[in-house]
């Protein structure tokens, strides 16, 4: 794995791991696999980055509570071991925003490339 360095509220991050401007888009495609509580995804996104990707609640809830208010995720209580849990599921809305989202993914990586991986070889 990469090296590791602190961000400026002390959370450790690997290079190049930094959610900032994309954590909606993350959270929605883990929820498009189907709905899920907070914890798991949490887990999934773990799993899917090999552990480069970790939050933690102060940052997941706040976000699961905007994508709830703006119609993108639906939230709804559960009860689960004797435990109380909401569990976010992707809306209609949700999954054209998601679809978005991976289109400007794509331009940006595309874009960033085009850039980053220098000139082309003459030919």
């Amino acid at each position: 794995m990469a090296a590791t360095r602190a961000d400026r509220t002390g959370t450790t991050r690997a290079p190049g791991t930094d959610v900032r401007g994309r954590l909606d888009a993350l959270l929605l495609a883990v929820i498009e696999d189907g709905p899920v509580h907070g914890y798991a995804i949490v887990e999934r996104l773990r799993d899917r980055t090999d552990g480069a990707v970790a939050l933690e609640g102060g940052t997941l809830y706040p976000a699961l509570r905007r994508l709830e208010e703006s119609g993108l995720v639906e939230g709804t209580w559960t009860q689960a071991s004797g435990r109380r849990r909401r569990v976010y599921a992707l809306t209609a809305p949700g999954a054209a925003a998601l679809n978005g989202e991976r289109g400007a993914w794509r331009d940006f990586v595309r874009t960033l490339g085009s850039v980053l991986d220098g000139p082309p070889t003459p030919g």
